[in-house]
């Protein structure tokens, strides 16, 4: 292609800029800029020819023109070896531009804020800057374009290995990075002003840059990774969780913090969530942090080996000492956060010290924003909800069928079951006893089964635990199977034809049952 001889940079994140603007220059490239960038850059000392003095047109209307240019896109675009682009390059006075720094106003970061205005908002869309890198990445065959100051070292390490050139590999790995930037800078915009002016979304769009290519998926034969959504969401997530030490993360162990995190979000008191394959075989709360672990690691510990664990308080050295006890083995924990002494007790003091993965997700608001979609993938298309939320509305109606009302100590466990079915795959049964699981049967076809696998699973612990069943049971013999067991509550939707034999069932072996007029599917 031959030496870059002229960049055009105008960026908003400066960052690292002044060292390779100087490098470039050392090089004998030509630099032209814009506004606050060609003010950083002379401050750096540089010779910089102004966006105005190259167009022979003013910037003006407070910067929203000044790169809509024919001379720009013109010395963008021109094919460099068509003979008719350069007649009409030379006729119009236009020049090559070899390279573009461009990034773009912060759109994602200020619609980040609470309670931003419309009018800010909308000041924070990049024109110019989009034109500029779509014009560039489509002439690849000819332009370097640099839109993540991370790649600043690859131009330059290119630039001295070929002679002040770049190889066509590295513009068109570069010409791909602007189209993902710049498709998830639209969708980002879309999305905020449909949400803005229309009440919702109306299309479904993917912003997620990759964040990690993963050593295989559910399965060793199966390729994955990971993309990360490019604005955090307002509450702690897996997806955005530190990694304080461990081996890297796999596509399940993702799939596990997350279903581990959300358990104890659900809860003000101390809690914690042992998962196995997205499952709690166990959730407890608890005096402190160490009760609770303790208590929801006895929920199943033959599961509990090599599971996942979510915490809802910080862990200190007493908590990881818990969570170190021996012959135990988990994959991850994660958590608000780690104290170094805790980082230090789980890291050199238990044999799964090295591998255990440690994930520090921020401090838990106790609110979750609504503002989030559940969202699936079927072949062809996608399936979009709003998040299944368990609030104070389950428990407002509660309605008792039965002929005795449950004890204070049955709703509170009542309570705590109810929370946890949401997090069971269906058909979901957990039995509860003191506000910890003691059995859980998950993802059954039949309700049936699943309260033999929770009542399998509890066996002495089910007398007087209560349960949860995240559906209506269409008929009673799984709650005959429960009162066998000594379940003396039980917590449904209601609703079936046969509530009224249900009902009959639990009256005949003393349980009280309560109605909540919803139901928590997880499929």
């Amino acid at each position: 292609m031959g030496r870059i001889q002229r960049a055009l940079v105008s960026v908003s994140d400066k960052g690292g800029l002044g060292g390779f603007v100087k490098d470039l220059a050392g090089m004998g490239v030509k630099i032209i800029s814009t506004g606050g960038t060609a003010k950083l850059l002379r401050g750096e000392g540089l010779d910089v020819m102004d966006i105005s003095d190259f167009t022979g047109f003013p910037e003006m209307m407070d910067g929203r023109v000044k790169t809509l240019h024919p001379k720009v896109h013109g010395g963008l675009l021109n094919l460099r070896e068509n003979p008719e682009h350069q007649r009409a390059k030379a006729e119009n006075a236009i020049e090559d531009i070899d390279l573009v720094v461009v990034n773009l106003y912060p759109f994602e970061a200020t619609v980040a804020k609470e309670g931003v205005a419309v009018e800010e908002a909308v000041e924070q869309i990049d024109i110019g800057g989009p034109s500029m890198l779509r014009s560039a990445a489509k002439n690849h065959a000819y332009v370097t374009v640099v839109v993540d100051p991370a790649d600043y070292k690859v131009v330059l390490d290119e630039m001295r290995a070929h002679d002040g050139d770049t190889t066509i590999e590295t513009r068109r790995k570069l010409a791909c990075k602007v189209f993902s930037r710049t498709a998830a800078y639209d969708a980002a915009i879309a999305t905020w002003l449909e949400g803005a002016f229309l009440g919702g979304t109306q299309a479904l769009r993917a912003g997620a840059p990759l964040a990690a290519t993963l050593r295989y998926g559910e399965n060793p034969h199966q390729k994955a990774a990971f993309f990360r959504e490019a604005v955090a969401p307002k509450e702690p997530s897996a997806a955005f969780a530190k990694q304080l030490g461990g081996k890297e993360l796999s596509f399940n162990n993702y799939l596990d913090l997350e279903a581990a995190l959300e358990i104890v979000k659900d809860f003000a008191d101390p809690a914690a969530s042992v998962i196995k394959h997205t499952n709690p075989c166990g959730a407890a709360v608890g005096a402190d942090l160490v009760d609770a672990f303790r208590r929801a690691y006895a929920g199943d510990p033959v599961s509990a080996f090599g599971s996942i664990v979510g915490l809802n308080r910080e862990v200190d050295e007493g908590a990881a000492d818990a969570l170190a006890m021996k012959d135990s083995f988990l994959e991850a924990v994660i958590a608000p956060s780690f104290t170094k002494g805790a980082v230090n007790v789980l890291t050199t003091k238990c044999k799964w010290g090295r591998n255990v993965r440690l994930m520090e997700a921020g401090a838990l608001t106790g609110s979750r924003d609504a503002s989030e979609r559940d969202v699936r993938k079927i072949l062809g298309g996608w399936l979009v909800q709003d998040r299944d939320a368990v609030g104070e509305a389950d428990f407002a109606e509660l309605h008792v069928a039965t002929k005795r009302k449950p004890t204070d100590a049955e709703i509170a466990d009542l309570r705590f079951a109810w929370v946890i079915t949401k997090h069971v795959k269906s058909n979901a049964i957990v039995f509860v006893k003191d506000r910890a699981i003691v059995g859980t049967g998950a993802g059954q076809m039949s309700r049936v089964d699943s309260t033999e696998i929770a009542r399998m699973k509890a066996g002495d612990r089910a007398k007087g635990a209560a349960l949860g069943s995240d559906a209506f049971f269409p008929f009673p013999d799984a709650v005959e199977i429960a009162a066998k067991a000594g379940i003396t509550a039980i917590i449904q939707p209601g609703g079936a034809k046969r509530d009224k034999e249900v009902v009959a069932a639990c009256d005949a072996n003393g349980v009280a049952m309560v109605l909540t007029g919803r139901r928590h599917f997880r499929h």
